[in-house]
């Protein structure tokens, strides 16, 4: 079975607004240069020849001639290169297909009741609250998490306070954690997936870990998934 590279809950018009900017650009710079082109024959064809056109003024005019001319060569080659870039950024993507990755943004994936953290306290704490939030970035869950220092994982089973189930999503994770001086304890959360597609929608590639996107910025770890 092929693992897929497409796209999931994006959306493509960023793409192509940013696109269409860019050739209407393209388009009013040319038009410009040939504006201009057409004005200055039109000024040498024209000129008084008892009084032709001062040398300064017409070496001034080749300039800005050259300088519009190179100013479309230079947009045209730029935006060779970022093609090329996003190409390669793409292919670089691709090798994470199937790699078990360890996600630091604090997010995990809440699949069929079911979302697991780890979270590192620097020293030991006297008291610490676990709070998820959903994409909406409301409260969907509080609760007491260890309070000894070093690692620990928070399993979750997708309930919030009341009992009720909550849909399958991307939640995450925040950890409170105080000393017995009443100072915050140094906390990192983390999460792990598979990553099963790869989305260029953006032309930034987002991995999709369990429905969940994230960007190769959040990934700490990567290594081949436990058979």
């Amino acid at each position: 079975m092929t693992t897929p590279v497409t796209s999931t809950g994006q959306n493509p018009a960023a793409a192509t607004s940013g696109s269409a900017a860019s050739s209407d650009a393209m388009s009013q710079l040319s038009g410009n240069f040939n504006t201009f082109l057409t004005l200055l024959t039109t000024q040498l064809k024209n000129q008084d020849p008892t009084n032709p056109m001062d040398s300064s003024t017409f070496t001034q005019q080749l300039v800005m001639y050259s300088q519009v001319e190179q100013q479309i060569g230079t947009n045209t080659n730029l935006k060779t290169l970022i093609g090329q870039g996003a190409t390669q950024i793409g292919s670089y993507a691709t090798s994470y297909l199937g790699k078990a990755v360890s996600i630091t943004n604090g997010n995990a994936a809440l699949t069929s009741g079911s979302a697991t953290w780890s979270y590192n306290l620097a020293t030991t704490a006297s008291s610490n609250t676990l709070t998820v939030t959903n994409a909406n970035g409301r409260v969907v869950y509080t609760g007491a998490g260890e309070t000894a220092s070093g690692d620990h994982s928070f399993a979750w089973n997708g309930k919030d306070n009341n009992g009720n189930q909550l849909a399958d999503g991307t939640y995450t994770l925040k950890v409170t954690a105080k000393a017995p001086d009443g100072s915050a304890v140094t906390s990192q959360v983390a999460s792990a997936g598979v990553v099963s597609e790869i989305d260029m929608t953006s032309g930034t590639p987002q991995l999709l870990v369990g429905g969940m996107s994230i960007g190769l910025g959040d990934i700490a770890h990567v290594a081949n998934p436990a058979n």
